[in-house]
């Protein structure tokens, strides 16, 4: 376990070394898909201001090329719009406009619900029900049926629980801890990442290896991973918003077990290295598996769960101290400031 020295606090923060150690690969489009990521923008205004824009494509476009390091250009592009479009809706309504109350965001969460059940984009004032249709057309395109399904379902999931997470936001603390672990996989997205990484890597499990014991146990602790280090690297700039405890995994440990907020970080700083050594030997058990698509799948889930560490360190989440050195050099060490989500 480490610490960040962040100004007076020091907050005990989760070292993965020993399970996923450092360089993590990243794939070779990540300045292609930045550049086409801004003209993209460019012509679908998803953000209202250019500082926002800027550093959320970047963070995208890298993240995205560590996420699927093998990805071909345009099938990253796609990916890329899709994460990118998830967090803008999240940022410009789930954050945003939803914590005011969830009733704005049910209006914005029906529009694109219509889109996923099928039908054209609404005439909505908002660019996000036709994006949605035009991104949903694309991957529909690469898919088997059944992988479609499963994109669309993940996405229809990650609607209801920003609404959800909407609802509790003002009064995190009310919120049963099995309640908000069960919950927080839908609204860090890696449902709807992995999903698509099935289409965009080839690759398909069947029904009968989706369902087996070793595979659900990994998807699970690296669905727990990714929203737990989220929560802890946010953590801070939630508390700067000045909206009093975020709705996060340090917050409800520290209603359930008292003491300091320090003291809830090396709780939740031990559950993730715990869940990180949980999935790496599930990684490992399924990488040695016969059938190619199983490890294919390892492999899809040890470069996402790379992601979400490499991530963490990226200047979104650092939002006060702009200088602080490289925001690549250590993901584990400086796993601080942004919100959840990318």
């Amino acid at each position: 376990m480490t610490d960040t020295d962040d100004g007076g606090t020091m907050l005990p923060l989760p070292d993965f070394t020993a399970t996923f150690p450092e360089p993590f690969p990243a794939g070779p489009h990540s300045e292609r898909t930045e550049h086409r990521l801004l003209d993209w923008l460019e012509e679908h205004p998803l953000l209202p201001s250019a500082k926002a824009k800027a550093v959320l494509v970047n963070i995208t476009s890298h993240g995205a090329s560590r996420t699927f390091p093998t990805a071909d250009a345009d099938d990253l592009l796609l990916f890329a719009e899709l994460l990118l479009w998830l967090t803008a809706f999240d940022d410009v309504h789930a954050e945003g406009n939803g914590v005011g109350g969830p009733a704005a965001l049910v209006d914005r969460a029906s529009e694109l619900m219509l889109v996923l059940a099928g039908g054209n984009p609404p005439r909505a004032m908002s660019p996000f029900p036709a994006v949605l249709h035009d991104l949903l057309a694309r991957f529909r395109a690469r898919a088997s049926a059944a992988a479609y399904h499963r994109l669309a379902a993940s996405l229809r999931d990650t609607l209801m629980a920003l609404v959800w997470e909407a609802h509790h936001v003002a009064k995190p603390e009310g919120v049963a801890l099995a309640t908000y672990l069960a919950m927080r996989p839908h609204t860090v997205f890696i449902k709807t990442i992995t999903a698509a990484g099935e289409i965009l890597l080839g690759y398909e499990l069947t029904d009968t290896q989706r369902a087996l014991a070793a595979v659900r146990n990994l998807e699970t602790a690296v669905a727990n991973l990714a929203g737990w280090i989220n929560d802890l690297a946010s953590y801070e700039r939630e508390m700067q918003r000045g909206r009093g405890q975020p709705l996060s995994l340090p917050t409800l440990l520290h209603a359930r077990h008292g003491g300091t907020i320090e003291e809830a970080f090396t709780r939740a700083s031990s559950m993730c290295e715990n869940e990180a050594a949980v999935a790496r030997r599930g990684i490992t058990h399924l990488a040695h598996a016969s059938p190619n698509a199983l490890t294919a799948h390892a492999r899809a889930l040890e470069d996402i769960t790379r992601s979400f560490i490499w991530h963490t360190s990226h200047a979104r989440y650092q939002g006060i101290r702009p200088n602080r050195g490289s925001s690549t050099s250590s993901p584990a060490r400086s796993l601080q400031h942004h919100h959840h989500h990318h």
